[in-house]
């Protein structure tokens, strides 16, 4: 379908580390004298996935490279600002680029220094979620994280994330750590209904999230359908992602008409740009193509989006006048 009538997009699920651009991976290399590979094509094999991906699991190991890049204050600083340079060419109008203070310490930055670094990027309507990350022995991390997101709302900073391997690290582990979130007022999404199933959709919405990241899979249990739809809670679909992760083996399989049938409130995102190689625009083609999305269909979820967003209500309402919804 053309889509040249459109001529602005949202995109709420976006970590960082997965979408830096090979010029970006280049200027962050020559910051820091790392040697990076001077053929596209092989640094291109160091940051997108590749076709034999079987899992979640695997996906993630994309991110090993691009973290080696982002561990200098300057260094995050710029990939923010170079990310919303690339978005903004594209009529991104709003973005909430995530991304988990823990794993950008290596080389001896606190988590404060990593959170104020990012901020520093950041230009117009463009914030940030702080992802609390699944795994052993981090608990006083994630709630550092939480308490930083708190510190930091109204400053650049929106809300928080629980992101992963969600297979081996279960929702269900993390009770504790949404009540602390939301006993300091701290908005969240959690990654819900990707390598794991419908439960892990009830189990994220049970623990107030306001949105799903994913949730793809909550088609799996109709109790859990109608769930989100009493709820109201949002998700936020990554289809390439999907397919990459192999949730899905083709975008034919995809559950977008059963969502929108059955009047959930979603949104597309990219999830990762570089990693699966992909535009928020390229993903609302996709879906239009394969399944004869109107023009009508692709406003309303920009619009969904823009109303789920975590932004303020000035900034809410800002987005909203530019998609025309006000």
């Amino acid at each position: 379908m053309d889509l040249s009538s459109i001529d602005y997009w949202v995109d709420l699920h976006l970590h960082l580390d997965g979408s830096l651009s090979l010029k970006t991976v280049r200027k962050l290399a020559k910051m820091q004298n790392i040697e990076v590979p001077e053929d596209d094509g092989k640094l291109n094999k160091l940051l997108v996935c590749p076709s034999y991906c079987e899992s979640l699991n695997q996906y993630l190991q994309c991110f090993d490279f691009p973290l080696q890049l982002l561990q200098t204050k300057a260094a995050v600083t710029e990939s923010v600002r170079a990310l919303i340079s690339e978005l903004k060419k594209e009529n991104t109008i709003y973005a909430e680029i995530r991304f988990a203070p823990q794993l950008h310490c290596r080389k001896g930055l606190s988590q404060t220094e990593v959170v104020e670094a990012a901020i520093a990027g950041l230009d117009g309507n463009m914030k940030l979620i702080l992802c609390c990350m699944r795994g052993k022995d981090n608990e006083e991390q994630n709630i550092e994280t939480i308490r930083l997101a708190r510190d930091y709302q109204g400053k650049g900073v929106v809300a928080v994330d629980l992101a992963g391997a969600e297979g081996i690290f279960p929702n269900s582990d993390y009770k504790a750590l949404f009540a602390a979130a939301k006993e300091m007022k701290v908005p969240y999404t959690i990654h819900a209904g990707e390598a794991a199933g419908a439960e892990s959709v009830r189990c994220a919405v049970e623990y107030g999230a306001a949105r799903i990241g994913h949730g793809v899979r909550s088609y799996e249990d109709s109790n859990v359908m109608n769930l989100l739809k009493k709820s109201g809670v949002m998700l936020e679909l990554c289809p390439t992602s999907n397919l990459d992760t192999k949730v899905f083996d083709r975008l034919e399989d995809y559950p977008i008409a059963q969502y929108l049938k059955a009047g959930i409130p979603v949104c597309i995102n990219t999830d990762n740009r570089t990693v699966s190689n992909t535009t928020i625009r390229k993903e609302y083609e996709k879906l239009s193509d394969t399944f004869g999305l109107t023009i009508e269909d692709v406003n309303n979820m920009l619009v969904t989006a823009c109303k789920y967003s975590f932004a303020d209500k000035c900034c809410k309402e800002d987005i909203l006048r530019k998609a025309g919804a006000l």
